[in-house]
């Protein structure tokens, strides 16, 4: 096993923890479970597959792993933060152990996992979604979660990255409905980040991370209110070619690109008009 312990994060993830867990268990010395009170069977998954579960209330992901990191007695040179719908593949998981084993001691405190995104049993290859990239493994002390709401992400405070080139899977087995609840949540997280304007900004990021961050705040929230949505799904669904993907394609752009979107949007509006009515 390598000299690794990985988080997870969980809420009411029965239907996907399992592989998740089953992904790593044969990798990391330590996996552990954080979770925010499930009321399904999550926990007992995670405890039968050896699992050590902590139970702490939830305000958002940052803060969550922020506490499993000061507050849990971690003792491995590595960490890898894996959601509950994330797992490795077998070719992923190899990658991850000769990473680990090449580089101990040299100054790649970091790697970025590329992700394929299956949606609705599909595997998504456009639209601008393929290959999902994220900074989720580093070496303990070389590296901090960002303190937003919405969008966080792991950030090197020292050395260098490296961009993995096995893809990991990214597979939520719960339904649209769940899907449309947990963005539903997500949007007024990001509502908060859009007023609060974290200090943090894209320049602490790497690679498609700085990028997106950057269109994001300072193109993105530029555009008229009434239409960035609209543009952005275009984008997404034609330029990005998001309608090869067929019907699972066309779903998932317009769910996350246009409709997401335009909820967080609708979501803005609505604060300042409470502002606005506030300050009568």
């Amino acid at each position: 096993m390598c000299d690794l312990t990985v988080i997870i994060l969980t809420y009411n993830e029965e239907k996907n923890v399992l592989n998740a867990l089953n992904s790593v268990k044969d990798l990391a010395k330590r996996i552990i479970i954080v979770d925010s009170f499930s009321t399904d069977n999550t926990v007992s998954i995670a405890e039968n597959l050896g699992a050590e579960v902590f139970l702490h209330s939830f305000v958002n992901q940052s803060q969550q792993f922020d506490w499993a990191i000061n507050n849990i007695d971690i003792s491995t040179k590595w960490i890898l933060r894996l959601d509950a719908d994330e797992r490795l593949t077998d070719e992923s998981a190899k990658e991850i152990e000769e990473f680990i084993k090449v580089n101990g001691n040299t100054d790649v405190n970091g790697a970025v996992l590329r992700f394929n995104v299956r949606f609705l049993g599909k595997d998504l290859r456009h639209g601008g979604i393929y290959p999902f990239r994220k900074l989720v493994l580093f070496k303990h002390g070389k590296a901090h979660m960002e303190s937003r709401n919405m969008d966080e992400h792991i950030v090197l405070d020292e050395g260098n990255s490296y961009l993995m080139k096995c893809d990991s899977l990214h597979c939520d087995f719960k339904d649209i409905s769940s899907w449309i609840d947990k963005h539903n949540k997500y949007s007024c997280r990001e509502v908060l980040d859009y007023f609060e304007k974290p200090s943090e900004t894209h320049q602490a990021l790497h690679g498609a991370a700085k990028i997106k961050r950057f269109v994001k705040t300072k193109i993105y929230y530029k555009l008229p209110m009434g239409c960035r949505a609209h543009l952005y799904y275009m984008y997404r669904y034609y330029f990005k070619l998001g309608f090869l993907d067929g019907k699972e394609g066309k779903i998932f752009c317009f769910l996350q690109a246009y409709w997401y979107r335009f909820l967080v949007d609708a979501k803005i509006y609505e604060s300042k008009l409470v502002q606005k009515d506030a300050s009568k």
